[in-house]
């Protein structure tokens, strides 16, 4: 990647521009830039869609967002087809997602409709001893658990099961305890499991390694849940590893009345018993990004300090792009890479 200037285009009606503040590195950018998953934009294209910054530029009738700090939304629904106005947001045929739709947060700048933008409370923010390119990821790697949780119904008594804490599943793990569930996270790194023990927002962490099987895995989980004297039944599996052994967990995992949320994303494909979904009467739910208004509670968590944002990120120079790739993609980082572009 270099660095290339741009023209941004004309600001129409509806639209802003936005100087950013920070943009987060997603597993979906190293798809992009490594597997070949293709973008709708044809190159060259600015990657990136977990930004944040400050509007500088409005088009008519976006006029009231100038100056304010905003995050903006990872998939912006068109918010006038039939599927948006029946609350359907996330498969409108019509949405853009930055980095992939449309340019992307990469940059210092970025155009985009105004209605894809959530407003930060900068006197709130100072106060959770953050800095606006920090809430950067909670424009997909926050919002997309936060949707996922939601869709499930996650709340007080559940017990929920986190597959893969990186990135997004770290953040599963903490929506999930916000909204009062008992979590028991599972993941590979033992240092992703003890940075989760350390915020407190685990009950039990386990490295499915360290079991025969995935039956002895389930075993260990189900003594848990009657020793917390939670229920055997409902339990909600998070699947955000984004690989095929952490998506067979998570079938493996499945118990009567369960629910399967997808989270994580991968190309390779596996093969899995649906027919446990009959068996079980359970559910599998997809989760792609999250509908613009529910940005402000995901925020919420965050500025009311119930999700921890600070731990878990790192804040690079965007000169450092390919430096910071290479990074991710060889699992050297422990945090998010949040890449800032230059303040002038």
């Amino acid at each position: 990647m270099v660095k290339e200037a741009m023209d941004i285009g004309a600001v129409a009606a509806g639209e802003v521009v936005v100087k950013i503040a920070g943009c987060g590195v997603c597993h979906t950018d190293l798809d992009y830039y490594y597997n070949g998953v293709r973008t709708n934009h044809p190159l060259p294209l600015a990657l990136g869609h977990e930004i944040s910054g400050v509007v500088q530029a409005a088009g008519p009738g976006a006029e009231s967002w100038l100056g304010k700090a905003v995050i903006i939304s990872a998939v912006i629904p068109c918010g006038e087809c039939d599927l948006c106005k029946r609350g359907k947001g996330t498969i409108c045929r019509s949405q853009m997602m930055p980095g992939y739709d449309i340019q992307g947060g990469f940059a210092t700048h970025i155009k985009v409709p105004a209605r894809g933008l959530c407003e930060v409370d900068e006197a709130r923010l100072k106060s959770a001893g953050l800095e606006l390119a920090e809430v950067s990821v909670v424009a997909d790697a926050l919002t997309t658990p936060y949707q996922a949780a939601v869709q499930a119904g996650i709340g007080k008594g559940d017990l929920v099961i986190v597959v893969g804490c990186g990135g997004v599943g770290g953040y599963s793990v903490q929506v999930a305890a916000a909204m009062g569930a008992t979590v028991v996270a599972l993941d590979l790194d033992p240092a992703k499991l003890e940075a989760l023990r350390a915020a407190g927002v685990v009950g039990l962490a386990l490295n499915p390694k360290d079991f025969v099987s995935t039956r002895d895995l389930k075993k260990e989980i189900g003594a848990f849940a009657k020793a917390q004297g939670l229920r055997s039944t409902e339990w909600i599996i998070m699947e955000c590893s984004g690989s095929v052994p952490g998506q067979q967990t998570a079938f493996d995992l499945m118990v009567h009345g369960c629910t399967v949320c997808v989270v994580g994303y991968t190309m390779n494909k596996g093969e899995f018993r649906l027919s446990n979904l009959m068996a079980f009467h359970a559910r599998a739910l997809g989760n792609w990004g999250c509908p613009p208004d529910l940005y402000p509670g995901a925020l919420e968590l965050v500025l009311s300090g119930k999700i921890n944002v600070k731990n878990f990120v790192e804040c690079r120079p965007l000169d450092s792009i390919n430096e910071t790739f290479a990074a991710v993609h060889d699992h050297k980082l422990t945090r998010r890479a949040v890449l800032v572009p230059p303040a002038s």
